[in-house]
């Protein structure tokens, strides 16, 4: 499986190896801005996504739909990752098309056992 972290927080950079290293099987492209993303999703056809919400170039929830078409997958699925509340952006977030929302600091227990989920859903 390829996963696509769009993060601008190196620490959840790190995070999110350290996950694909525990699960395994994972292919992890990680990149900093909405534009590196799209131009990624393009070439690399990642089999799940990963966003954080406030990026510099860009609003996470903008960028899903550029890069689910970059990657030609209307379906492509997708998680939002952010510092807010999940209660606070969660309906945002379904609305434009994110499977779930993952709120930071993300805890390596529970991320890795999200991924193994979302990896079997992929």
């Amino acid at each position: 499986m390829k996963l696509l972290c769009v993060d601008d927080d190196r620490v959840n950079a790190l995070l999110f190896e350290q996950v694909c290293l525990l699960v395994g099987g994972i292919e992890l492209q990680c990149v900093e801005n909405g534009a590196e993303a799209e131009s990624l999703a393009a070439d690399w056809a990642p089999d799940l996504l990963v966003i954080d919400l406030h990026l510099p170039d860009t609003d996470g929830c903008a960028l899903l739909p550029r890069l689910r078409a970059a990657a030609g997958r209307v379906d492509l699925p997708a998680v939002l990752c952010t510092a807010e509340e999940a209660a606070t952006i969660e309906a945002r977030a379904r609305v434009a098309g994110f499977a779930q929302v993952w709120t930071k600091p993300v805890v390596l227990d529970e991320l890795q056992a999200a991924v193994r989920r979302l990896r079997g859903a992929a």
